[in-house]
């Protein structure tokens, strides 16, 4: 019997303690997903694939190894956005903000990433294979 008990209180320890493996907060992808505003969230490793995030308020947010394939994030304010290791695939980035933002290890394939702002942004690593780029300061070349 107090073995059956001392089991169940393990489990029930494990599982209190344990966090979810993508590491994003339930409630700040609610938020995004419901209003297009999430200043400051903790979206890591969420998966926002293939979501409409047009002119979404994501300034300061940690999206760092989120997965935002085929994501439209056309006009979205992303300043000061963490987004090391994050997969933007096929992602739109037409006239957005990535001012200051971490782009570090991002993949960028085949995105179209046109007139982004990316002043003072970190750009270390990035995949941009078969990216389209134009008026953007990460093309080859310049604005």
């Amino acid at each position: 019997m107090k073995l059956k008990y001392v089991a169940a209180l393990t489990l029930l320890a494990v599982l209190l303690l344990a966090k979810p493996a993508n590491g994003e907060n339930p409630a700040h992808v609610r938020k995004l997903l419901l209003t297009n505003m999430c200043m400051g969230c903790d979206l890591s490793g969420a998966d926002l694939s293939e979501t409409h995030l047009i002119g979404a308020d994501l300034r300061s947010a940690n999206l760092r190894g989120a997965n935002l394939f085929a994501a439209n994030l056309e006009g979205a304010d992303l300043t000061a956005a963490n987004l090391e290791n994050a997969n933007l695939t096929r992602a739109f980035l037409t006239n957005a903000s990535l001012n200051n933002a971490d782009l570090d290890g991002v993949n960028f394939t085949q995105a179209v990433i046109y007139h982004a702002d990316v002043e003072g942004a970190s750009i270390n690593d990035i995949n941009l294979t078969d990216a389209k780029i134009w008026g953007t300061s990460i093309s080859i070349g310049g604005n």
